[in-house]
């Protein structure tokens, strides 16, 4: 499989996370394929594993349905793995997937409930200004424990799926560090002594996301 760089060369992989609060790893096995089944739709295999925990993860089959196979400009990866990966978010977002040490494949539904026609775009999270401040000071946080530091902040994947701009996730980010949490160089941005003092709370917030995921699954289970 082929871990997603989005352009951090050199670094660790990157942590990408969710809404929510939880920090995913995502390996996607390149390129999408058509299904075997007779089903019509395109298929494309990954692994979504949790970090800071002990290896709960969700292998998942991205299933492309015609339609947004469609409005894609191509089943390449520089094409297809923003949209990929957050709508794999989420799903995640929303609990319908499901992390374990160990677990089946899971099918996920890459369909044209992520794109809005009538604009013309990708549509999956819509965070207000405290949702983006909150996002912003987990990624760097996941992705500085990770090695993978200075990060991007308006990285293109993050703004498509929070729906906002690159200007507001620079503004956010420019408020941030005047609050001593990020150190701010450029486009980039690192974590501050105030940030990491900050790491129990942020490990708080993640747990509780993912205690109600397991706990929605468990209810589903009987």
């Amino acid at each position: 499989m082929n871990d997603p760089t989005n352009g951090n060369t050199g670094k660790q992989k990157p942590i990408f996370v969710t809404l929510t609060g939880l920090p995913l790893s995502i390996q996607l096995d390149w390129p999408f394929h058509r299904s075997t089944s007779g089903a019509d739709f395109w298929v494309l295999h990954g692994d979504l594993r949790l970090e800071n925990t002990d290896g709960l993860h969700a292998p998942i089959s991205v299933n492309m349905t015609l339609v947004v196979k469609d409005v894609l400009p191509s089943l390449d990866r520089a094409a297809a793995e923003g949209p990929v990966i957050n709508a794999l978010r989420k799903e995640v977002d929303r609990q319908q997937i499901e992390f374990l040490k160990s677990g089946k494949l899971l099918p996920v539904a890459f369909s044209s409930r992520h794109y809005d026609f009538k604009r013309t775009r990708w549509v999956f999270e819509h965070a207000n200004e405290a949702q983006l401040r909150e996002f912003i000071l987990r990624t760097v946080y996941w992705n500085e424990l990770a090695g993978n530091s200075p990060v991007p902040i308006a990285d293109p994947f993050n703004a498509q799926y929070l729906d906002v701009t690159r200007e507001q996730m620079l503004s956010a980010a420019q408020a941030l560090a005047s609050d001593g949490l990020l150190n701010v160089n450029g486009e980039q941005a690192s974590a501050t002594d105030g940030l990491l003092r900050d790491s129990e709370r942020i490990k708080s917030d993640m747990r509780a996301a993912l205690e109600a995921l397991q706990k929605k699954h468990e209810f589903e289970r009987g």
